[in-house]
């Protein structure tokens, strides 16, 4: 599949069947992943894949719990219909955490270390993109409270857990959704 047909066509998908993922499928979406870039090529990712099923229903009580305080916190009613099956339907979830200490010059300037998060992100399009043209619909979750994920994941306080990506079989058809117009976004100087 062409690079530009599967950014076009790539989807979030919220249902999932339980086929599982095969080994080699899942190989090559990591080493997609990591071969994004990053700030001094410090490769800054870890990737945990979760196909137990205890612990990604863990996942999904702690992301409930995430869920309830925001919407109280937010007063955003249409977060009141906002569903987290697909935390234990999807066969794998591939968690990817980022470690602050492997950033670039960013570290030192004002704003503060946020290029291992960019590194990071790199990685979960290279990873979803790879799902896509090998036949694997994906999710970019990021609606959980870290401290709970470290926990549930094993993951050490010094790295920062940036994002679950549910990956399986689309369960139905992915709708379209609408893009704004580039020209809308961009500015030429």
């Amino acid at each position: 599949m062409d690079v530009l047909q599967a950014i076009r066509e790539r989807r979030s998908c919220r249902r999932f069947l339980p086929d599982p993922i095969g080994e080699e499928t899942l190989r090559q979406m990591l080493e997609a992943a990591a071969w994004a870039p990053s700030p001094l090529n410090s490769q800054p990712w870890e990737f945990v894949v979760v196909t137990n099923a205890a612990k990604k229903a863990e996942q999904r009580s702690a992301a409930e719990a995430c869920h309830q305080w925001a919407l109280k916190e937010s007063g955003w009613k249409w977060l009141s219909g906002y569903r987290m099956d697909f935390l234990t339907e999807a066969p794998a979830i591939i968690a990817v955490v980022g470690d602050p200490k492997k950033t670039g010059v960013d570290m030192f300037q004002q704003e503060g270390t946020v290029a291992y998060q960019h590194a990071c992100a790199a990685a979960i399009q290279n990873l979803m993109l790879a799902g896509h043209a090998l036949g694997v619909a994906t999710l970019w979750f990021t609606f959980f409270d870290k401290p709970a994920v470290r926990e549930i994941l094993e993951v050490s306080a010094e790295k920062t857990p940036l994002a679950l990506v549910c990956a399986g079989k689309a369960a139905e058809a992915v709708a379209d959704v609408p893009r704004k117009d580039v020209h809308a976004k961009t500015r030429y100087i």
